[in-house]
């Protein structure tokens, strides 16, 4: 579920949202555990897995032997903190479906066809000043059974991880101008609306790349008034 980060007190959605359908299933209904110190969740990060970051993980698009189909773009960017300061050597890791608005996993059976060309998941580093940047495809909405008829406005995942394993962050990231983004039960969970246009991109032309891809920049803060929408 989305987090708004502006306050504490009224920007936060309920757990429960009945207009987005899987809170219901994912609600918490008892009280939270603490977990006793020293487990693993304060193991320090960020961890990149048996094989290191590099740099072609950014580029979604050269993943395979062919290219994929779609609109190629590119989405870039800063990690700050509620100061203005850059957030160095930060993993960001993305995820999306592909240009026919699909996932490759086994849970996903929307009858639109898989790309062999696109599997649609991407990391990297923040540089010195906290920049991110990825090129991929434009992802497709797809339906899903929140309700009759449901769809997704075209969407990519982030994921970020801080000093320790806890300390890691889930997002969205929406495109300006998708008309589903006012359908959309998990984005209209937030309740104010300065949080919801936090979570979409802006096309930046100079990050555009003429006559290959369009450019989109979309900044995340992680505290403070101005603190992007999380999942939790």
């Amino acid at each position: 579920m989305l987090v708004k980060g502006v306050t504490e007190v009224d920007s936060d959605p309920p757990y429960l949202y009945p207009d987005y359908r899987s809170t219901v299933l994912r609600a918490p209904v008892r009280e939270p555990v603490r977990l006793p110190e020293g487990w693993f969740h304060h193991l320090p990060g960020p961890v990149y897995g048996r094989i290191p970051v590099r740099p072609e993980d950014a580029d979604l698009t050269r993943q395979h032997k062919g290219e994929p189909l779609g609109e190629r773009i590119i989405i870039t960017g800063r990690i700050l903190d509620s100061d203005g300061r850059p957030v160095r050597d930060t993993l960001v890791e993305v995820w999306q479906a592909n240009a026919s608005g699909r996932y490759v996993d086994v849970s996903d059976d929307h009858p639109a066809p898989l790309d062999p060309n696109f599997t649609g998941a991407g990391r990297c580093l923040t540089d010195g000043e906290g920049h991110y940047r990825f090129v991929t495809v434009k992802p497709g909405a797809y339906p899903w059974r929140n309700q009759e008829n449901a769809w997704r406005p075209a969407h990519v995942h982030f994921s970020l991880f801080g000093p320790t394993l806890s300390s890691r962050l889930v997002t969205q990231m929406y495109f300006p101008g998708d008309p589903l983004m006012h359908h959309d039960p998990i984005l209209t969970s937030i309740p104010d609306p300065r949080g919801r246009e936090l979570l979409v991109a802006k096309l930046d032309l100079e990050a555009t790349v003429p006559e290959w891809a369009l450019g989109y920049r979309w900044d995340i803060v992680l505290r403070g008034r101005g603190a992007t929408p999380v999942e939790t």
